[in-house]
């Protein structure tokens, strides 16, 4: 299959599920956490497949790559800010796994998509 938008890309899909698993799980954080954990960890998870949209409607294959490299510096953001989270006791261990496990599939599928891009 031809990819003809970003939307057909498996890579932001997942990373838009990763997104909304984010925004259900932080409306339990703490209230006095809005304008910080809460706030960072959604900008992080958003910034994700935005990168990945905005790298695949580029021009170039490198500029495509270069979003791709952010997209894979904000998941290791967000992947450090559920450990925090998980700290602070404010994430289950439950969802602390089922996230890390999304987080992880991101990143594979980011990281399969550039070497795809490389060759």
């Amino acid at each position: 299959m031809a990819i003809k938008s970003y939307r057909d890309l498996e890579t932001w899909q997942t990373a838009m599920d990763l997104v909304a698993e984010i925004y259900g799980v932080t409306k339990s954080f703490p209230k006095d956490e809005l304008y910080s954990l809460t706030s960072q960890l959604r900008r992080a998870a958003v910034s994700v497949p935005s990168n990945i949209a905005e790298g695949q409607g580029r021009d170039s294959t490198k500029e495509f790559l270069h979003h791709l490299s952010i997209a894979h510096g904000s998941l290791c953001e967000v992947e450090t800010q559920l450990l925090i989270a998980q700290r602070l006791e404010y994430l289950t261990r439950e969802e602390s796994e089922r996230l890390a496990s999304l987080a992880a599939s991101v990143g594979r599928l980011i990281n399969g998509l550039s070497r795809s891009l490389r060759k």
